[in-house]
Parts: C-alpha cells; structure tokens; sequence
C-alpha cells in the first residue's frame, strides 16, 4: 500500500505525541520539553526528551529519536503499514485502499461499430458481370419490410456458431481503458496537428520560440472541427467525457472543449499528461485561456506548470510566475525553475508544493494596483507557511511588464539583475506597510506597528521570524535600544583566540533568544564542559517564560546566565553577530547553520566512542538524516 506524504503528514499533525508516548512512558514537564526515563534502554535518570511542538523524541542516553511513527514502529517492533492503519483509526483520516486509483482511472472503451463487405459470388462469370455495388448504410435495416414486426431472431442464435463468434469478439472489443493513457495519445494527436496549422506555427514564431523549445514543451494544435476528438478517439468517447474534453450542449449535442487553440499540455510531478491549457489563436475569442476542467486525474489547485520539467532540468531556484508563456520564454532563456498556477490565484498547496522543492522561493507580481493586491493576498496565504527556515522574496515587476517581454525587451541580463535583486520578504513588508505612513511621526510609527501585527498574527507561533520581524522593524523605525555588552579592558582577551561555531551559537542566542528553537536538539550531544551546554540548559527552563518583546527577552537570559556574564559578552563583543543578523532571515538561517554544523561535530565526536551497540545504530541513523539535511540546504 503506497501511503502519500501528505497523508501521512496529516496523520502526524492530529497526532499529539506527548499523549501517545505518555500512555508507554511516565512523562514529567521538565522547563520546554516533557522528560522520562527511555523505555529502550535500562536508566535510573531520566533522558528521554518529547518535544510537543515539534511531534519529535529524543533520547540523550541511548540517542533514539523520531516521530510518534518511529516510536510505534520501535517499541512495538511492527512495520510501517500496520501502525499507520492503528493512527488512521485513532486520527480518523483514512488511508487510500487497494486497488481504488485504477478503478478511478478506468473507463469502458466503446466497441468498434461493424463494417459490411459484400461477398463475391462463386461463378466467375458471374462475378465478371457483377455490377458495383457500394456499402451500405448500416443504420438501415434491409430486411425490416420483409420480416413480420413479430419476428425474433434471438431463438436462430443459438445454431449460428458465426452469430456466437461475432458477438463474443464485440464483447471482447469491449476492454477498459486507462485516463493517462487517454490523455497521452490525444496530446501526440495535438502535436501532430501543429504542423499543419500555419497560424499555430506563427503564434509560437512571435513569440520568439524555437523548435527545440517547441519540441521540449510538447506545444500542439487542436483543430476547428466541433468533434475531432470523437472522430479520433471513436472508442474513448466516455473517457474523453469523464476528463472533460468532449462537453454536451444544451440540446444533446456532443463537442470538443477546445477548439482553433494552441495547446500547452500539463504535467504532473510524475511527468504524466494530465490536462491542457489551450489558448485562443483569435483574440475576439473570449475566454483567451480554457484549461481541462478537474477530473480524477487533474486537480488545477495542487499542480504548477512546469513543475516536471523544472525538475528535469535539475532547477535550484524556484520562481512562481503567472502564465504558461511566462514559464516557456524564462526556460527558453536558461531560467529554469518558472512555475505558474493554471488559471487559478496561488494558493497553500502551491506554496508548499515549491516550499519541498526548495525552502527558498520566488514570486514574481504585476508592477500595478493589481499586482500589489495579488502580493498582499499572496502574503497573507504564505505567512503562516513560513516555518523556520523558509525563506520568501517577492519580485516586483516593472509595470506594463511580464517576465516575457521584460527579457525580450531588455535582455536576460538586467532580467536577472532585477531577480537577484528582489527584496526579502522582510524588507517587502517594510516597504509595503510604510508606503502609505509618514514614518516620521509618532503617529505614522505607530499605524505601521499595528498593521505589522496584524500580518505577523499569521505567522506560526512556534517559529521565531514573528519575533525576529518585529524586532526588526522597531530598529528601522527608531524604537529601543539594542544591548551592548560591557566588557572588561582587563580580561585577557587576544585576537589570536579562534571564534568557534559554539561562540557563534552562544551570541545568536543571546541576540534572538527565540532562536533557541533551532539549537534546543543539541542538548543531546554537546559535552556537558561546554558554556554551550550550560546555556542551553538555562533557556530550556525558562524559554517558556520568555518576553514577547525580543529586547527584554535579551536582558531575561541574560539575568539567567548571570553567572557567565563576562565570558559571553566577550564572545558577542568578537563575533560582532548584531551586524550579521540585522535581517530577520540571516538570523534564521545562520542559526540553522551554526546548529547543523555543530550537530554534525558532536555526533561524529560520540561516534568514536558509543556506549553501546543500540547508541551506536541510533547515532549513525542521526548521522545519516543529518548528513542528507545539510546536503539539501547546500543544494538550495
């Protein structure tokens, strides 16, 4: 049984794991975490860590560590499937069934209708003299005068064997069919149609594609006839139906969805065909764009287009830009990560369709009135998305312009000079809420701060840009005053001593308490001679307790590490982190960073000396998940 990621991402969502380990383990709230003794190894103190927020366990002693998933399939020693079926029954979100998508997919292709050929006669010279005689119309039955309205010929049957083979072949005829496969051989059709459709061919000429690009994007024709898909395809008219491309009239009449129109065809992740995109070759012809309607197969709001071939061609940089023409020139050019919703605004899926591509995306708006409500609304979908580590850009365009006729106009060059250029989502909003205040006033400042609220309302509250963003515009507005550490001329600092990452993970803690998140896992594997270890044994006590204000949540670790005051204000004073993380996102991600970096360290270090066979297996398979996460954040 084949279990989608999303499926078992909700799964673990309705999952609280703090309630499901607390039925196997005694639990303790210890500070931010929930504490017991491990039960996959024998202990007297307690080292085994559930972290309610991240849905995550972790061991310190044995170093298991997992989701609710891992932690079933551990204890229980059961497999995969078995505890997924046990969630899905206490969550209540079923599973996909055996069998169910090809039945889904299957249609009942209609047999072919039957041919008469007149025999020729035994007598040759009769057959010389036998005039010509044409087909005839099979609709027409030529006995109905001659036989009495009462006859049935269903009682001959029996001892006609030739009556007996036809009808078996017909059923026989009768197969199922499969929708990709439909959906395949009408996209070779279209393709094949282009070369005959001079207009089609000067469409894609204007627009300055070339044959290979052409070729590579799989572009057709669909033809004027109202029912050349049913002249095609005469076997899968209820396939052609069930994906919407054969519609019924008002009056019965049966006829093609998209007619005299370009095609684009659309692929899913998979690289299947799974719908189209036509687009008017008339521009009086209203709607310009008609994309399949949603079937089983083609669900407009969980696809992108050119999602598949981005992937193909190995793309780093993902950017969500609006039309199918848009995507094609921008890979044309070499840009090959464009993507764009079919016909729809984005929306969540989308976003985290591209957010598993990369934690680092792109959007790209209308420089107008209407490309700024689109970015708005595309902010608010976005901002709760935004978990740690995630980044946003938004790529304003210059009005009267789209990403085609931006290059075509001013050249791949300055085209990829704007796009390096386009401002983090911090900086966005700044712009975007101040363009309407005078920020020189009390007044103007304080409209700002409340509209900022509002927007980082949105954002998830177990993450820390809510926190980083805030402090970030009180700074750009002029509030507060940030700390400084005070350090003695008399200590013996040297700048010979070597800034280590451990420094570097102690000062942005100390900057951006809330980034504690980030660093919290360590715990498990920093040697306890550290400051590192002590520090974050403080603040796992009393980050529950924090400020919401970023400032006083400083001066509150501060207090709680008193006792090391001068030591870390001495490695603040040598990173100089307030210059490197004045962005929200470059503290989120050197926080990322520094904590990966130093996970790896560690647990190479223990590995050279586990304490048992178990904590050996567990460290590797850390190492190993470890390892993949790092080479992705390289990658992106």
């Amino acid at each position: 049984m084949a279990i989608p990621q999303h499926t078992i991402d909700q799964i673990l969502d309705r999952t609280d794991i703090v309630d499901l380990i607390g039925q196997r383990v005694k639990l303790k709230k210890t500070g931010r975490t929930w504490s017991g003794c491990c039960p996959f190894h024998q202990e007297k103190s307690p080292s085994f860590h559930v972290y309610r927020d991240k849905q995550y366990f972790h061991c310190f002693g044995c170093q298991a560590n997992g989701n609710a998933i891992r932690f079933l399939m551990d204890i229980d020693s059961r497999n995969f499937i078995d505890v997924m079926k046990d969630l899905s029954n206490q969550t209540g979100i079923e599973l996909p069934k055996d069998n169910q998508d090809s039945k889904r997919l299957s249609y009942k292709k209609e047999a072919p209708k039957p041919v008469s050929i007149p025999v020729a006669p035994n007598n040759p010279a009769q057959q010389k003299t036998q005039p010509t005689v044409s087909v005839p119309d099979t609709s027409i039955d030529p006995f109905a005068e001659i036989l009495p309205p009462s006859f049935d010929d269903s009682a001959y049957h029996f001892n006609d064997p030739f009556m007996q083979f036809d009808m078996a072949a017909a059923e026989d005829t009768a197969q199922e069919g499969n929708l990709y496969d439909l959906l395949e051989s009408v996209a070779q059709y279209y393709e094949s149609q282009l070369p005959g459709s001079k207009t089609a061919q000067q469409y894609f000429k204007q627009r300055g594609l070339s044959a290979e690009t052409i070729q590579f994007w799989r572009l057709g024709y669909a033809p004027e006839d109202w029912q050349h898909l049913e002249k095609k395809f005469p076997q899968d008219v209820e396939g052609l139906k069930l994906l919407g491309l054969i519609r019924t009239s008002d009056n019965g009449r049966a006829f093609d969805l998209l007619r005299d129109r370009v095609i684009f065809p659309i692929r899913d992740s998979k690289g299947r065909v799974v719908g189209f995109g036509g687009r008017a070759l008339n521009d009086e012809i209203k709607p310009k764009y008609i994309n399949s309607p949603d079937s089983e197969v083609f669900h407009k709001n969980q696809l992108l287009y050119g999602l598949y071939e981005g992937r193909k061609l190995k793309a780093q940089d993902w950017l969500m830009v609006e039309g199918y023409m848009d995507v094609i020139a921008l890979q044309q050019y070499g840009i090959n990560g464009a993507v764009a919703t079919l016909g729809t605004a984005s929306n969540i899926e989308h976003l985290n369709i591209l957010f598993k591509q990369n934690n680092r995306i792109t959007l790209a708006f209308d420089g107008d009135a209407a490309g700024q409500k689109a970015a708005r609304r595309t902010l608010e979908i976005a901002l709760p998305l935004l978990n740690d580590g995630r980044e946003l850009k938004f790529f304003v365009l210059p009005k009267e312009h789209d990403p085609d006729s931006l290059i075509r106009q001013e050249g791949i060059e300055n085209f990829q000079r704007l796009l390096q250029q386009a401002p983090l989502l911090s900086d966005f909003i700044f712009a975007y809420l101040t363009q309407n205040h005078d920020i020189t006033t009390p007044e103007g400042k304080s409209l700002v701060m409340a509209e900022l609220r509002q927007l980082t309302e949105l954002l998830p509250k177990t993450g820390s840009f809510r926190y980083l963003l805030s402090q970030s515009f009180k700074e750009k507005l002029g509030y507060g005053r940030r700390w400084t550490p005070q350090v003695s001329n008399d200590a013996s600092l040297s700048f010979s001593i070597r800034t280590r990452d451990e420094d570097f993970a102690l000062a942005i803690l100390m900057h951006h308490p809330f980034l504690y998140i980030h660093f919290e896992t360590l715990r498990a594997v920093v040697p306890q001679n550290e400051l590192l270890a002590e520090v974050l044994r403080l603040m796992n006590i009393v980050f529950e307790e924090l400020p919401d204000d970023q400032e006083l949540a400083t001066y509150y670790v501060l207090g709680a590490c008193s006792s090391y005051a001068q030591e870390i204000a001495d490695i603040i004073q040598r990173t100089n982190i307030e210059a490197l993380t004045q962005a929200p996102e470059m503290a989120d991600k050197l926080a990322t960073e520094y904590a990966l970096a130093l996970q790896e360290k560690y647990l190479r270090n223990k590995m050279k000396s586990p304490g048992s066979l178990i904590e050996s297996r567990n460290l590797r398979q850390q190492l190993n998940e470890l390892t993949k996460k790092i080479s992705l954040r390289l990658v992106s």
